[in-house]
């Protein structure tokens, strides 16, 4: 191929690099209000009153809206496919608060500063209520933090704190544990984490010359921010314009319409064009989070290594409200109950309402949790059975051939589909890893001294969509100079998509990529797309490319024989050459079509629905140094192998493996909000909240194993998500061979390795 699989500069980069108008914020705001937001500072409570006057004397305020200004409607933020799989608990504004940084109210004005001040002029009356702060303890608590809800749109059970519920099983688990010949458990945490995206959540409104409500947002899912935006403000969808330009990193954290209905609404109130952006504090307290779990497995193995049944519990913090609480679970299950085969299999699964910050989608979206239990409790099977912890894994994988039968239960809310491995590049990966991590040796090195090294290994899995849900749609037509236009509703966060997307319609066309004039993610004039998330993009979009490029050639190659006035032709150097020696290039079919011969205008659509989710598949290594006085783990090297099937373009790729990584470096050492005895977050900056930057970065080794998976865009599969699942159950198991400490709570800090290291040695 010429174009797929080739390093590609990105059809943005330029306008990137140039410091061009491309973000969000990089309009003209003349006569925009500036929105704020006042935030519970409870972490439960009903709102009795509300006094706006001191707040609305305030020179150059515009409006201050409260619940008293919107009638009472429930809606989910959960950015997803309609009908949401999300409980439907949230109002715009409610009467009652659930968390430290839930809305009460918004205030416009003419500047920034008159609205701060504002705010801090509104007075509120609360009635405090008992909160929640402890999953563990929420489940039939007394306090009830969404009453009344019982019987809402996917909110499972409101009298229990139950936001969402999952109970499955395939086989006989309790059988197949009573017969299998060891069997091994293991319960394990993760926190909350930030997505910690350069860009904040930001919003701009206002109505265009035919009274059209306008919104440019950074979002990943401009099409369901429509959709919910028209329902929450009863607007039709056609009065409504979703753009999004690019994005300074989503993450999953902007899978959420989480600014965008209370932007417009001051907009349709006050017919002003409006501007609300949050602060870095309020992204980590008003925002969305990765969900923290607790999560249990029960693994039986019979004598031979084999797995003869898998039990898996999950206990989920939803946080206030419940967007995603499901399919975040589900995900959790799905993903690391296909890599490795059993027979018997269950997973019981709550996710349970607290008063703490309501958790939504981050990047792996329930999968990093799920293999920080799994890949951790096979390590400790293979210590504990004293074997190769690579031969245990590579004894059990699913292989090519062979059906995933847990896809089949768990769907979005739904049944759902079976999944047939066509690829599994796995073994490929591990082999390569192993290889470059010098495994073999550093394994078995010697573990003596204050600093001591060691090896950890983790395999994960991920998806390539959501099967029978996701949709991507396209739009191409032909110009006069043999460009073309490629107009997508994908939405590019930074990732680069929108250049993978001209790569695989360039190597239809066989032209090159500055051929492809790519515009993306703007509901009026692109068509479809549920949006960027589920690893979706490159499999399901790409192969809708794949699709309207070759209708676009096939009906270039009819029009390059009528013009030519024969049968026979073929396509080659972009021209249409007959059988007699007869040619046209690409550029005179185009003119000659809109003005002189055969008249019309070379475009297609397309749309592209899978039932299949081809899963990718990632073997990661971690090289770390344990200093056994201080606890303090320093990362040598991390070496990602994945196999992604056919590689669109491998810079991009590689450079979604080196930021997948430090995200999963800071979940395994470094980030974890920290909450007061009220719910409030302690740690709501980048001084105290320590994500990985370039001054605590290993080395890096990111390959990629190449599959040909039949049912991808030129034989590809997902690759954004995958690779943040493996470095911390990998740091987790080095952690271990180096000095012995076993850590099942994340962040892994220095404090916890020191406090079982002494543990250890105490005990001789």
């Amino acid at each position: 191929m010429k174009i797929v699989g080739q390093k590609t500069r990105r059809v943005d980069g330029l306008a990137l690099a140039k410091g061009k108008p491309v973000f969000a914020d990089d309009i003209p705001k003349k006569d925009f209000l500036y929105l704020k937001i006042l935030h519970s500072p409870i972490a439960h409570g009903r709102i009795k009153s509300i006094d706006k006057s001191k707040a609305m004397a305030v020179n150059g305020i515009a409006a201050i809206l409260t619940h008293e200004d919107f009638p009472i409607h429930y809606f989910t933020s959960a950015g997803q496919g309609y009908p949401e799989p999300s409980p439907r608990d949230t109002r715009i504004f409610d009467d009652t608060v659930r968390f430290v940084g839930d809305r009460v109210a918004v205030v416009a004005g003419e500047s920034l500063e008159a609205v701060e001040k504002s705010v801090e002029l509104i007075r509120v009356d609360y009635e405090e209520l008992p909160a929640i702060f402890d999953v563990r303890e929420s489940i039939d608590n007394k306090t009830i933090i969404h009453p009344g809800k019982d019987g809402f749109s996917f909110l499972h059970d409101a009298k229990r704190n139950i936001s969402a519920n999952i109970d499955e099983e395939l086989g006989n688990v309790e059988a197949g544990l009573k017969e299998s010949s060891h069997v091994f458990e293991g319960t394990y945490f993760t926190p909350y984490a930030q997505q910690a995206s350069i860009e904040p959540h930001i919003t701009l409104t206002w109505l265009d010359e035919n009274d059209r409500l306008v919104i440019r947002t950074a979002t990943q899912v401009p099409y369901h921010v429509r959709r919910i935006v028209g329902e929450v403000l009863n607007l039709p969808v056609g009065k409504i314009r979703v753009i999004k330009p690019r994005i300074g990193g989503g993450f999953g954290g902007k899978q959420e319409i989480l600014n965008e209905e209370v932007c417009a609404a001051v907009t349709m109130a006050t017919g002003k064009p409006c501007r609300l952006e949050y602060t870095r504090e309020e992204e980590f307290y008003a925002a969305r989070s990765r969900h923290p779990q607790y999560v249990t497995y029960k693994i039986g193995l019979m004598d031979d290594l084999s797995i003869n049944a898998i039990d898996m519990e999950i206990l989920q913090n939803s946080g206030g409200y419940g967007p995603h609480s499901l399919t975040v679970m589900s995900v959790t299950a799905s993903k690391t109950l296909a890599l490795y085969r059993s027979p018997n299999i269950r997973i019981r699964a709550n996710s349970v309402y607290t008063n703490l910050p309501p958790a939504g989608a981050y990047r792996g979206y329930g999968a990093p949790q799920g293999f920080f239990a799994l890949e951790s409790l096979m390590d400790e099977i293979s210590e504990e059975l004293q074997v190769d912890p690579i031969l245990l894994r590579k004894k059990n994988y699913y292989v090519e051939g062979e059906e995933v039968p847990i896809a089949k239960v768990l769907g979005e809310g739904r049944d759902g589909f079976p999944v047939i491995l066509n690829t599994n590049g796995i073994e490929a990966c591990i082999d390569r890893g192993r290889e470059l991590i010098d495994w073999d040796i550093l394994r078995k090195s010697e573990k003596t001294g204050i600093f001591r090294r060691g090896v950890g290994l983790a395999t994960v899995a991920q998806a390539s969509g959501i099967a029978g849900v996701d949709m991507g749609s396209v739009f191409m037509k032909m110009n006069e100079d043999g460009s073309f236009n490629l107009n997508v509703g994908a939405t590019d966060l930074g990732t680069g998509s929108d250049t993978a997307l001209a790569q695989i319609a360039a190597e239809v066309l066989d032209v090159s990529v500055d051929k492809i004039i790519v515009l993306s993610s703007d509901t009026d004039t692109t068509p479809f797309d549920t949006g960027a998330y589920a690893s979706s993009t490159t499999y399901i979009s790409g192969a809708a490319v794949k699709k309207v490029a070759e209708d676009i050639l096939r009906q270039i190659l009819e029009q390059g024989k009528l013009i030519l006035g024969v049968n026979e032709a073929k396509i080659a150097d972009n021209s249409v050459i007959a059988d007699n020696g007869k040619s046209i290039t690409y550029q005179d079919i185009c003119t000659k079509s809109f003005y002189t011969d055969h008249q019309k205008q070379i475009q297609a659509t397309a749309s592209k629905i899978s039932y299949d989710s081809p899963p990718p598949y990632n073997a990661t290594f971690a090289d770390v140094t344990v200093d056994t006085e201080t606890g303090f783990v320093k990362v040598n090297k991390i070496v990602s192998i994945t196999d992604s099937g056919q590689i669109i373009n491998p810079q991009m790729s590689e450079g979604q493996a080196e930021g997948a990584i430090p995200q999963s470096l800071g979940m395994a050492l470094s980030e974890f909000m920290i909450f007061d005895e009220k719910g409030r977050a302690i740690n709501k900056n980048f001084e105290d909240y320590h994500i990985y930057t370039s001054i605590d970065m290993p080395e890096i080794v990111a390959e990629f194993v190449y599959t040909n998976e039949p049912t991808g865009p030129f034989g590809a599969k997902a690759v954004a998500e995958i690779p943040i699942n493996g470095p911390a159950p990998a740091v987790a198991n080095a952690i271990y061979n180096a000095c012995g400490v076993r850590i099942r709570k994340l962040p892994i800090t220095p404090e916890a390795v020191l406090t079982e290291f002494q543990k250890i040695t105490d005990e001789g």
